[in-house]
């Protein structure tokens, strides 16, 4: 199984999401760009998000109210140049996506503007609660019917190319391997430019409200090219992920608590609110103190989960605005009109990842990374609702115009993956089981709240994991579980070794050891090598 040919484009962009495409759109009426997604173009986490993108967009609103509101919920760690970056190019993004047609919801004639949690005002547009479903759809549209833009669906990132590994000089990306599932082939893909666009790691942990597609590929491949990756300890655990036995990762959107839904106890504990003895902000509060707010109130009562009750807005109401959430609930036998929502935390949003400047440089020439892949310094200690998406277009569009304004040199030719050294692995139980293994510890000790003796079991069994799927990969064909796997593991790392130097609490990253925060704010940026 050799590749007699690689692909050449211009620029290869690995990742469908909103990243993704939005930068394909940009690059395409002038290169040829190939985006490789691992599923189909529709399965990443950008169609998954439910509340909207945060804009200055309303009267009464300003540049400035929305930096400080992210460099509060970033707990000192936000980078305020990329900060203000994003925040005031959001509305040029919302502006293009009105453009391409996205239906966003409106009220008289105007933008509906919603609040979620850590936002001093309306600012939040979105399309019901399905926006990123919405857009997603709109993009994929955009780009099936634009002739630069070739989309390599099912092919999984393997590794990106580097220039000196191959005795080249000067050292630079060169394109990426990619498993290709339909005939089951590596296939090499030549592009003087690459983007890494391929979502967070939320699949590192047991519950999570991600896709299955969310396995940390981007963060994993360039670690392994030798790029930075900065503040991975910060997960960001969503405060409400529907507790159900049917469904595992169906998230509860932030809007329901900004249209005034309120989190209770169970009657068996009470009934009651508990959101006001934990912040003077109750349901407003920044997502991770209500995360380790229902951590607590979980563990102290002995709870499966709290509930989150939006039912006294009336049904009217209800219908309108969360109309998915509604139909989603009644199918599981929960009228959210008449009755609270069962809900528990899940891992939600990685905030860290590789270091990028504000074009979406890494440290590799030629190599770029946007969306949740990359860290841009926007989200600091913990990330403002809402952001995210808004922050994959501002660095779509910013890396896009750096590429643009370089030039495409050929790339020298590659040589094929060469796996005639390897055979078809006789055990994949292995796969499944360290899979299942890693996801549970990572839970139990390197969840919402941390301990030293916690992180330290969980580094000590993934350097037994690390060993076992290197032997594994080493001496078998790659599969997309393997791939994946592998992945996952490095970043469990990654979180973990990051972890262990932040001896403090901050944003998500609460220790036991070190409950205070520490007088001066420092990013922890880790260096391969």
């Amino acid at each position: 199984m050799t590749t007699a040919t690689s692909l050449d484009f211009d620029v290869v962009i690995v990742g469908s999401g909103l990243a993704g495409l939005s930068a394909a759109l940009h690059l395409a009426p002038t290169h040829r760009v190939a985006v490789i997604t691992k599923r189909a173009m529709g399965d990443g986490s950008s169609g998954w998000a439910q509340g909207g993108i945060a804009a200055v967009m309303g009267e009464g609103d300003s540049f400035d109210s929305h930096v400080d509101d992210t460099m509060v919920a970033g707990a000192g760690l936000s980078d305020p140049a990329a900060t203000r970056f994003v925040v005031e190019h959001a509305p040029e993004s919302i502006a293009w996506l009105r453009s391409l047609g996205v239906p966003f919801s409106q009220e008289n004639g105007q933008l509906h503007l919603t609040r979620e949690g850590g936002h001093s005002a309306r600012r939040i547009v979105h399309v019901t609660d399905a926006t990123g479903a919405a857009v997603q759809q709109t993009l994929i549209e955009q780009v099936r019917r634009t002739p630069g833009i070739r989309v390599f669906e099912r092919h999984m990132l393997v590794d990106l190319i580097r220039a000196d590994k191959l005795g080249l000089t000067p050292q630079r990306c060169l394109g990426l391997y990619a498993l290709d599932e339909a005939t089951d082939q590596v296939v090499a893909f030549r592009a003087p430019q690459t983007i890494l666009a391929t979502g967070g790691a939320g699949k590192v942990y047991l519950y999570t409200t991600n896709p299955d597609t969310a396995t940390g590929d981007g963060i994993a491949a360039a670690w392994r090219a030798g790029c930075r990756v900065t503040n991975m300890e910060f997960i960001q655990f969503h405060p409400t992920c529907l507790y159900h036995p049917h469904v595992k990762n169906f998230l509860i959107t932030e809007a329901v608590r900004g249209e005034g839904g309120r989190l209770l106890l169970p009657q068996s504990a009470g009934g009651t609110r508990f959101m006001p003895n934990h912040d003077p902000r109750q349901e407003l509060a920044p997502r991770d103190v209500v995360a380790r707010a229902i951590d607590f109130e979980m563990k102290k009562h002995g709870l499966d989960c709290v509930y989150l009750d939006i039912s006294h807005q009336g049904p009217a109401f209800i219908r309108e605005h969360f109309p998915n959430i509604h139909a989603r609930c009644l199918q599981l036998g929960i009228d959210i009109t008449r009755e609270p929502i069962p809900v528990v935390p899940a891992a939600h949003y990685t905030c860290g990842g590789v270091h990028t400047d504000l074009a979406g440089r890494t440290d590799l020439p030629g190599l770029h990374a946007i969306g949740e892949t990359a860290y841009t310094g926007l989200h600091g200690a913990n990330r403002l609702a809402s952001n995210s998406l808004v922050e994959c277009m501002v660095f779509a569009r910013s890396a896009a115009s750096d590429i643009l304004a370089r030039p495409m040199p050929a790339p020298p030719a590659v040589p094929p993956w060469d796996d005639s050294r390897v055979t078809d692995a006789d055990e994949a139980v292995v796969i499944s089981h360290n899979w299942d293994e890693l996801r549970r510890f990572m839970w139990d000790y390197v969840g919402i709240v941390r301990t030293n003796k916690r992180l330290d079991r969980a580094a000590h069994r993934i350097a037994l994991l690390q060993q076992e799927i290197q032997e594994f990969y080493s001496a078998f064909h790659v599969t997309r579980d393997l791939l994946e796997l592998r992945n996952l593991v490095q970043v469990a790392d990654l979180i973990v070794r990051s972890a262990m130097l932040r001896h403090e609490s901050r944003g998500l990253h609460f220790s036991r050891d070190y409950p205070r925060m520490a007088a001066v704010a420092m990013p922890t940026t880790l260096q391969p090598g």
